[in-house]
């Protein structure tokens, strides 16, 4: 696998990182959907107005599967995340409607005391910046330890072999001396390790890795998504990866759901998304990219800004910024079409095959 995470050829991603239907072997079989995302909507009163932050968001995940989740800052990708995970803070927020599926139970129907005891042992995020994530007063051993006491209910020696395993897991060199050390006397990728630890060590369905390795650097990132990979494979854990990097959605992922302006407005294989983008907003996230057989002088940008949440436009609300938007595109938002069986798209004027 390359090391290089920032860098990929789209066309030849599947080759370089053996990512899609072959990756599990012949003898594995992912029918069964560990999580399933309906119609789901997350609403913020603001001053200004209601922010439609994610407004009708529908995807599914297979046990041992991963889907990126991809698009700019503010399009809805993590406030997704957390309304899976039922964390989004009331007031503002409110989830009100749609369904969120896990392991055959509506989670957003749940009693809070119910959530809190799905939340980390069917469902667990690790969330970008584990300096924020871990609690710099308590050591390593403590904050690993009481995810698995409450989701375990394990004590004594017990509480300790299994913690110890969870550092071992996630490569923690001497994770005996180092479940005594606090977050500030480990490097920012030992740190970013323990928040994985930490939501693998109640073994969850589904793991959400919120931009995991935005603070770490290229070395650091491969090894960080190698293990990963490495943990999905032992555990078939069904991974949302969320993320900004094209290139780390090649490398990641098996299905890819592009979001703007809390709408997914493509959805797709990865191989499918590289090689035959719909939607003229993926089209430009996978130009922006650096290829490495090509010369560019200024990778391509997107113009303009997307819009405001709380006054998005009637129609496509990427018609603004959009070469090919027609009085149609600006006046209806558009209906869903299909490319093939597993790649879908809202586009009146999709891209052409090239």
């Amino acid at each position: 696998m390359a090391e290089t995470t920032g860098v990929i050829e789209p066309a030849a991603a599947t080759e370089q990182t053996g990512i899609h239907e072959d990756r599990f072997g012949p003898d594995t079989v992912r029918e069964k959907n560990v999580l399933e995302v309906r119609d789901l909507k997350t609403y913020f009163a603001t001053r200004w107005g209601t922010v439609k932050a994610v407004d009708g968001v529908s995807f599914s995940l297979k046990a041992g599967e991963t889907i990126g989740i991809v698009g700019e800052s503010g399009s809805g990708k993590s406030v997704t995340a957390l309304s899976i995970m039922r964390l989004i803070p009331s007031p503002p927020g409110h989830i009100v409607g749609g369904e969120v599926i896990l392991n055959g139970r509506d989670v957003l129907r749940l009693s809070s005391s119910d959530m809190s005891k799905v939340r980390g042992s069917e469902v667990a995020i690790i969330l970008q910046d584990p300096m924020t994530a871990l609690n710099p007063v308590f050591s390593i051993e403590n904050q690993v330890g009481e995810a698995i006491k409450i989701h375990q209910g394990l004590t004594g020696r017990p509480l300790w072999d299994k913690l110890v395993d969870a550092l071992r897991k996630v490569r923690i060199p001497a994770p005996e001396a180092r479940a005594k050390d606090y977050p500030h006397q480990l490097s920012g990728g030992m740190r970013q390790r323990v928040v994985g630890a930490i939501g693998i060590s109640s073994e969850p369905s589904v793991l959400i890795a919120d931009e995991p390795t935005t603070s770490l650097d290229v070395t650091i990132q491969a090894g960080y998504l190698r293990l990963l990979k490495e943990i999905q494979g032992s555990t078939g854990v069904g991974i949302i990866f969320i993320t900004h990097d094209f290139g780390i959605v090649a490398k990641m992922c098996d299905r890819v759901a592009v979001m703007y302006a809390g709408k997914i407005v493509e959805t797709g294989s990865v191989r499918e998304i590289f090689n035959n983008p719909k939607h003229p907003y993926t089209q430009a996230l996978i130009d922006s990219v650096p290829k490495l057989e090509e010369k560019t002088e200024r990778l391509r940008q997107i113009e303009g800004q997307p819009p405001a949440l709380y006054d998005l436009p009637d129609g496509c609300p990427f018609a603004p910024r959009c070469p090919q938007a027609t009085d149609k595109c600006r006046e209806q938002y558009p209906t869903t079409s299909t490319a093939s069986d597993n790649h879908s798209f809202n586009c009146w004027n999709p891209v052409s095959e090239s």
